[in-house]
């Protein structure tokens, strides 16, 4: 692991090379030799399993979009056929009435304001709004994007939200264990939660706070010690 400051040259490589939050790639001409990726902010620098996927980590709450990033937002307008989304960053982001799997002119989703929506990046710059899709941008299907409904939102940390993520993180297994539960992890410091009765969400939501590197850190024996405790 090597930490990064801003304005670091970072040497990451790869034939499908993509950057994540933290990351930058500066051109200095026309080639991909003349291109110098550099941090843009403090952390520790991340590469997935094959090194094409590179990042910054850092235990953050503001959010930058990244392209391809999932995340939870919620409408706040509608302009015609395109609705305005809080994903919690300094600008609204767009959400097109068309970025739905099969949708139409005719048929295309019904959103309100204060509606949730589980969406996914699809164009992140500096100086544009984002612009968000509710489908997979390889099979064009729905897997899992799209109004959320019910249920409860938890914010916590963006360190928080990419170790949800991890299949290896202890936490969602654990109270999958328990009972039956729906969640969607968004990179933007946000997971939905639902689940059969109030209380199971009540649980999830502090157990998710719990786990947060803000809230404590609580480790698995902890966790399980909640649970116990807001059984009894």
């Amino acid at each position: 692991m090597t930490t990064v400051l801003p304005g670091e040259s970072v040497s990451a490589q790869h034939v499908n090379l993509k950057l994540g939050p933290g990351l930058l790639q500066l051109s200095t001409n026309t080639t991909d030799a003349g291109s110098t990726i550099v941090s843009t902010r403090a952390g520790d620098l991340q590469h997935s399993a094959n090194r094409s996927k590179w990042w910054v980590e850092n235990n953050s709450r503001r959010y930058i979009p990244a392209a391809q990033e999932s995340v939870i937002g919620a409408v706040v307008q509608r302009l015609g056929e395109s609705f305005r989304v809080d994903i919690g960053t300094a600008q609204f982001a767009s959400l097109d009435g068309l970025a739905f799997e099969g949708a139409t002119k005719r048929n295309k989703p019904n959103l309100k304001v204060g509606s949730l929506v589980y969406a996914r990046v699809s164009l992140a710059h500096k100086d544009m709004e984002p612009e968000l899709e509710c489908f997979d941008a390889q099979t064009r299907k729905t897997e899992g994007f799209g109004e959320l409904k019910g249920g409860f939102v938890v914010r916590c940390s963006l360190k928080m939200c990419r170790d949800l993520l991890d299949p290896k993180h202890f936490l969602l297994p654990l109270l999958g264990g328990r009972f039956p539960l729906e969640a969607a992890v968004g990179m933007n410091g946000r997971v939905w939660v639902n689940a059969k009765e109030v209380k199971q969400i009540i649980a999830i939501s502090r157990c998710i706070e719990a786990v947060d590197s803000d809230g404590g850190g609580m480790d698995v024996v902890g966790v399980k010690k909640l649970l116990d405790s807001l059984d009894a």
